[in-house]
This record gives structure tokens, sequence and C-alpha cells, in this order.
């Protein structure tokens, strides 16, 4: 088994994003820190880029911020090795958009992240149709290319974007940008079902998470809960006394996850 799928057999896992270098390369290790020491189950590490298209105010400030103080894709790279040495078990993700990752070469990249021991990759921008652009080095080098699914992906379509695909699937559970919205249950519960019968992949949803209600009813259904904008907004709002105030938040979100697992069963 690898990391990740030990993370979800354990459960429904909790999965939470940060901005790599916000707000700056030196302050996010202990960031990362506090998630794991929050019970986060797999992290998400996004790489700052100057158009982040599918993310809403909060993470673009965040990447404004990150890049602002000068971090580099060499920067989220020794993040996470020096990660993965303090937490060889916790999975690891980058999540992205394409530039950064392919403009020195889909192999420099996938050695480079595996090198440093990351164990999936989220490109945004580059969609399944164009797997050849990353998916093949990814595979080479043991990462899984994670993909996304969103409310618009048909039964016509979702056959793509599962092809490739490892890891887990992402379901953006609103058809629009991070963190201003939230669907309503019924619809995630739906497409869940939907989505996991076409599918043996864990099943992960995001976009609009912020409560702990809201995480717990997601969990009793899914197999994943992401959060990411409300984590990023307590960076934003504490900078480099962050740690202290995202592990206490995480511990909510934590509790409230495993919870309805216990529901569940």
């Amino acid at each position: 088994m690898t990391r990740l799928s030990e993370a979800f057999a354990r459960g429904p896992a909790l999965v939470c994003f940060v901005t790599a270098g916000d707000p700056s390369p030196a302050a996010t290790p202990a960031i990362l820190d506090a998630l794991v020491a929050g019970g986060a189950d797999v992290i998400e590490l996004g790489m700052p880029f100057t158009d982040p298209m599918a993310d809403g105010p909060a993470i673009q400030e965040a990447n404004i911020r990150s890049l602002g103080v000068g971090t580099r894709t060499a920067d989220i790279l020794s993040i996470a090795k020096d990660f993965r040495a303090r937490h060889p078990a916790v999975p690891l993700v980058l999540m992205g958009y394409g530039n950064p990752m392919l403009r020195r070469g889909p192999e420099w990249f996938a050695r480079a992240a595996a090198d440093a021991g990351v164990d999936g990759v989220i490109c945004v921008d580059v969609p399944p149709e164009e797997d050849d652009a990353l998916g093949p080095a990814l595979r080479a080098a043991g990462i899984d290319p994670i993909r996304l699914a969103t409310p618009t992906t048909d039964a016509a379509r979702l056959p793509t974007v599962l092809h490739g695909a490892s890891g887990f699937l992402y379901y953006v559970s609103v058809a629009g940008i991070t963190g201003k919205q939230q669907a309503v249950q019924t619809s995630i519960e739906e497409a869940v079902a939907r989505l996991k019968a076409a599918t043996d992949l864990p099943v992960a949803v995001g976009f609009g998470v912020r409560t702990p209600e809201q995480a717990a009813a997601i969990a009793r259904v899914a197999d994943g809960v992401v959060v990411g904008s409300a984590i990023v907004e307590i960076v934003a709002a504490h900078g480099a006394d962050a740690p202290a105030p995202v592990a206490a938040y995480i511990r909510t979100l934590k509790d409230a996850v495993t919870s309805a697992r216990k529901v569940s069963a």
C-alpha cells in the first residue's frame, strides 16, 4: 500500500491545504507540522502561481504573498523534502498549475518531486485529455496523478477523467472558485454515489468546506474531506504565528470527521 491508500483505508481522511511560502518559505514547515499535529491525514501543499484561475480570493492572496517574498519551485521542493524527513508516514500532495510543473520538462519535475518524497500531484489546468503532458512522467516516478471531477463532469467525460488517475479522486463540489460557496449536502451525496459507482478510487470532497458540521456531513458519505481556504485565512490573519491557531482549528475538523466515522460504522 502507498501512503495515500493507507490514509484513506483508515476511514474518512481529512485533507488539508496550505500555500507553500505563505507567509514565507521559512514559516511554512511549522504550519505543515501544525496540520499534522491537529490530525490532518493528507497534506496538500500549494505551489504559488501568478494566475491561479481555480482559486478564490483567500488562496489568490496567499499566492501573491508567497511570490512576493520570492518563493521558488526549489523552495517548495525543499519544504517537501524536509517535511518527508519529519513525517515519513504522512501523505504529501503538490497542488498547482501546469507552468511551474512543466517549464523544465515533466520528467525533471517528476524526478524532483519523487526525490522530495511527494506522493501525488494535482495539476489544475492540465485536463485529462492532455495527460501526456505530465501523467506519464509522474507515473514513471511513482507519483499519483490525482484528477478533479466537478458537478459538470458528465457520464460521457467521467471515463476520461478516471483513465490514468490514481491516489484519490478530488470532487470539486461547486462549479466555481475555491472558498466562496458550498454545495448543498444532497447534491454532494448524489455526486459521491455516482462517482463511487464508476471507480474504486477514494473520493474526497472539497471547495467551500469550513465548519466541523460541514466536514462531518461530508465524511458520512465520502472517503475524504478537503479543507483549504479556511486554513489559508488563518495563516493570513496570524502570519508566522499561525501554527497554534491552525492546529486548534484542524483539531475541531478532525474530531468532527472521526465522530462521523463512528456514526457511519
